[in-house]
């Protein structure tokens, strides 16, 4: 008796005669023929009595073919076997078409999915043809039936499925005090501690590019400052050293003198140990300057996974108030300022200004020079963005000013938006964790499914129903993938298990990473809250309170139910608000597709974004901060608030301030400013001329906009697919 079934993926599921009698009865009816049920039944016993107990798919289809040739339906035979062939040839003709579209460097959703990532190079080429048949093998043979079908009906989104079988996680803060100190050893080399800043930057670069391809997502260091700033001392006592080797005299003295600042100031008139000190502060300057520098040049050139992208790279920063730390900041700043190669904006590192009263903020606050300075870098380069330490959700109570390590206990954010701060397993902090995977839920869709329902409230009754049990496959997608990353041993992730990630440095080679990845996160996603209301109140939430209110329901529901899986399942859930990007159009074809052109719905090419007010609403970013700031501390794993602004930004830092002041006042958790910044695509000439299209460096009409996608910055939007172009386009000025 057969009791299995071998799929074609190498599967093993329980045999089903009802699949056999279906797929008989459907040839019988090809083409006007009418069914017979007792001949397809009486065939599928026969094949269910077979002396093999398992059967492989095109095996049990052999068997179908012989039957039906043996009985008075021959004719169904022929349309069987036509069929069979016709889903065959299908099969092909869909793989044999993206790979056409991937080989012929088309602008394609598939082909522009990532627009970090340049999939019209050879080895970019190669990454999406992996991609594209992994992404098939995960649906077939790695997904539960029931999440398969939510995938397929456009309910869930699994992001980053193609890296699925790697059992790679997706992201990690860098406790990169383990790799200056200790060094490090990446499977097939090894590097010695850093003793001075020009190796401190570098081992830098290296951490995140090694780790880049043992994960799926991207790389972030949470105390950039903090980290730097012992190499700042160490190499000012090194100029002293030099010095006194010149003038034959031991200055070990001066070794440990307090600095207050490290300033470059002129030695004219400066004499005895006071020119000494300074110039060996003048030295020590222009060395952690040129270390800066080469950080950002090595970070938007550097690539990783096969030489098709540059490092997906975040660094947090601005609460080191000693003298050291202030030097690293004020000179990564000034690097930034002045740009990269002919002055260009630097696309990577994303850089993350901490906010912190008392700290970075306020005018007697001891940083406070330096953060005027990093609101005018960003009015010129976009970054840095500001993470706000004072937001209530942000808060941590074991942080202490005269903690040296405080930066331990400050929440760091990666560039696109992820936040990984709360542990149920382990210690409150972002540093030596990251999220593992996360899937997004289409709440568009299933408020599209409820619009036929005239009462109001039950309505929105059979919506939330629906959310709930959407929720639960994405639940139990997520605890299934993590039960799938668990197997993963720890040789696999030389750097990632060996230095970094918190726990794994008592793994050894061939332990499971089992004991240690629940330090992590798995985030629930969700895109369209604006266009779900509108389904469900006929408005989004910018333009009426009766949509907020249902809008914070809805996502307080969402973290709720985070909360309870937490319990349940025993891992950390949280609420992302998704930054999509490939996915910004997906859902929409799909829906679109099913249900029509839905006026303020599915009648543009994209979703808004997690819980933004949607990009074409004109408001105030007063306005845009009441309504979006109440979702910061629901989706707490991860979040971010833009702003539109229009001109040339270079010369208003204060704009930039304004708007962190809102981030203030309405306790927002992230937040980053867009303005107006055209780039040559030939030598890399930038100003915010609003109409430019001649190069006054060069001549050339080949100009760019420089613009922010989800979070970071893509110096051409030629990479952004067709549903993020749309947004673009319709993204207006608040003001």
């Amino acid at each position: 008796m057969v009791s299995q079934v071998l799929k074609r993926d190498g599967r093993t599921v329980d045999f089903n005669n009802r699949k056999i009698i279906d797929a008989i009865l459907k040839a019988m009816e090809a083409d006007g023929g009418s069914g017979d049920i007792v001949l397809a039944a009486e065939i599928a016993d026969k094949i269910s009595k077979n002396e093999k107990t398992c059967l492989g798919v095109e095996d049990i289809q052999d068997l179908v073919e012989m039957e039906l040739m043996k009985s008075p339906r021959k004719e169904v035979a022929k349309r069987y076997i036509a069929y069979r062939n016709k889903r065959n040839l299908a099969r092909k003709a869909k793989s044999r078409e993206i790979f056409k579209e991937i080989i012929e460097a088309q602008s394609t959703d598939i082909t522009r999915e990532n627009a970090n990532m340049n999939a019209d190079t050879p080895a970019g080429m190669m990454m999406k043809f992996a991609s594209e048949s992994t992404k098939a093998f995960v649906d077939e043979c790695l997904l539960s039936e029931d999440v398969r079908e939510a995938v397929k009906n456009g309910y869930i989104h699994i992001h980053d499925k193609d890296y699925y079988p790697t059992k790679s996680l997706t992201c990690i803060q860098h406790p990169l005090d383990k790799i200056l100190e200790n060094g490090f050893f990446a499977g097939h080399g090894e590097s010695r501690p850093a003793k001075r800043i020009e190796t401190a930057s570098i081992l830098g670069c290296i951490s995140m590019e090694t780790v880049q391809n043992e994960m799926h997502g991207g790389q972030a260091i949470p105390a950039f400052d903090f980290y730097m700033a012992p190499f700042v001392r160490r190499t000012f006592i090194e100029e002293l050293d030099k010095i006194g080797d010149l003038n034959g005299e031991d200055y070990s003295r001066l070794h440990n003198m307090e600095i207050d600042d490290y300033i470059k100031r002129p030695l004219s008139g400066v004499m005895g140990d006071e020119r000494v000190i300074q110039h060996a502060v003048n030295e020590t300057v222009q060395r952690v300057h040129q270390s800066m520098e080469a950080f950002v040049h090595n970070m938007n050139s550097i690539h990783s996974r096969g030489g098709n992208q540059v490092v997906f790279s975040s660094i947090n920063y601005g609460t080191d108030t000693s003298a050291e730390g202030r030097c690293v900041i004020r000179e990564l700043l000034n690097t930034t300022y002045e740009g990269v190669g002919n002055g260009s904006t630097a696309i990577f590192p994303i850089q993350i200004w901490k906010k912190k009263r008392g700290v970075s903020y306020l005018p007697e606050d001891r940083n406070y020079d330096l953060y005027k300075f990093a609101c005018k870098v960003s009015a010129r380069r976009f970054f840095p963005n500001f993470i706000n330490l004072d937001a209530s959700f942000n808060f941590n109570e074991k942080w202490d000013p005269a903690d040296p390590k405080r930066y331990n206990w400050e929440c760091a954010t990666m560039g696109c938006r992820t936040r990984v701060f709360e542990n149920r397993f382990g210690p409150k902090t972002s540093i030596a964790r990251g999220n593992l995977s996360f899937t997004t839920i289409n709440i568009v869709r299933i408020a599209i499914e409820c619009m036929g329902i005239e009462n109001a409230e039950d309505r929105i009754q059979a919506f939330f129903h629906k959310l709930d049990s959407v929720l639960d496959i994405a639940a139990k997608q997520l605890c299934e993938r993590f039960d799938f990353q668990k197997t993963a041993l720890k040789k696999q992730f030389p750097l990632l298990m060996g230095a970094l990630w918190m726990g794994s440095e008592n793994l050894k080679d061939n332990d499971t990473i089992e004991s240690v990845i629940n330090q992590g996160t798995l985030g629930i996603g969700f895109i369209g809250l604006a266009e779900c209301l509108i389904a469900l109140v006929g408005k989004h939430h910018g333009e009426s309170e009766e949509a907020q209110e249902l809008g914070l329901r809805i996502v307080t529901y969402m973290r709720d139910k985070a909360n309870e899986y937490s319990e349940r399942f025993k891992h950390n859930f949280s609420v992302l608000a998704t930054p999509a990007e490939g996915l910004s159009g997906r859902f929409t074809k799909m829906d679109r597709k099913k249900f029509g052109v839905i006026p303020g719905i599915t009648d543009k090419e994209y979703y808004t974004n997690s819980n933004h007010v949607p990009v074409y609403y004109h408001c105030s970013p007063k306005h845009k901060a009441e309504i979006e700031g109440p979702y910061h501390d629901l989706t707490r794993g991860g979040h971010i608030f833009y702003v539109e602004i229009d001109g040339d930004a270079t010369h208003n830092p204060e704009a930039i301030m304004a708007i962190v002041d809102l981030m203030d006042k309405y306790n927002i958790g992230y937040a980053s400013v867009n303005h107006n910044r055209n780039r040559c695509l030939d030598c890399g000439f930038e100003n915010a001329d609003a109409n430019l299209d001649t190069c006054p460096h060069c001549g050339s009409h080949n100009i760019d906009k420089l613009q922010r996608i989800t979070g970071y910055l893509v110096g051409t939007t030629s990479r952004w697919n067709a549903a993020k172009l749309a947004e673009l386009n319709d993204r207006i000025v608040h003001k």
